[in-house]
């Protein structure tokens, strides 16, 4: 196997790196499900699009599509385990968009609409960037 390939999908992290990725990977995937689906309780594309336009993420509609994407799609790499640095390193740049542009201003707190959650997510993310998919996961079955 080639050394890069090797390099991004291995892991010598255990079992407690295996849930945080699932958890983070879930909570990704259902939020991406939100802005793409209209699913739990979401605005769909098109309410997710003019939200993005209106806080000068435009266009507003492509903007929703590569968010919500990118949370569906790097979500359901976090639960099954499958490329999950690629997967992680989007979603740490999608929680920093999220953090700059929606929550800083409020503060810290999610009651004032603040960036703690957005904070929780990025620090799972940047932990699964940084271990690997843990013990129970298609990348490590993948290297052996």
């Amino acid at each position: 196997m080639s050394t890069l390939i090797n390099k991004v999908l291995s892991t010598r992290a255990g079992y407690g790196l295996t849930v945080l990725r699932i958890v983070v990977g879930i909570i990704f995937a259902a939020h991406g499900s939100q802005k793409l689906f209209g699913a739990f309780g979401g605005y769909g594309l098109a309410g997710t699009g003019q939200y993005m336009e209106s806080i000068g993420l435009a266009p507003g509609y492509l903007m929703a599509a590569l968010a919500g994407g990118t949370e569906f799609f790097a979500g359901l790499a976090l639960i099954i385990g499958l490329l999950v640095r690629p997967a992680a390193l989007g979603l740490i740049f999608l929680s920093l968009v999220a953090i700059f542009s929606v929550h800083i201003s409020n503060g810290l707190f999610m009651a004032n609409n603040g960036y703690e959650f957005a904070l929780a997510l990025l620090g799972g993310s940047i932990a699964v960037l940084i271990e690997g998919a843990g013990k129970l996961s298609a990348d490590r079955a993948i290297t052996g």
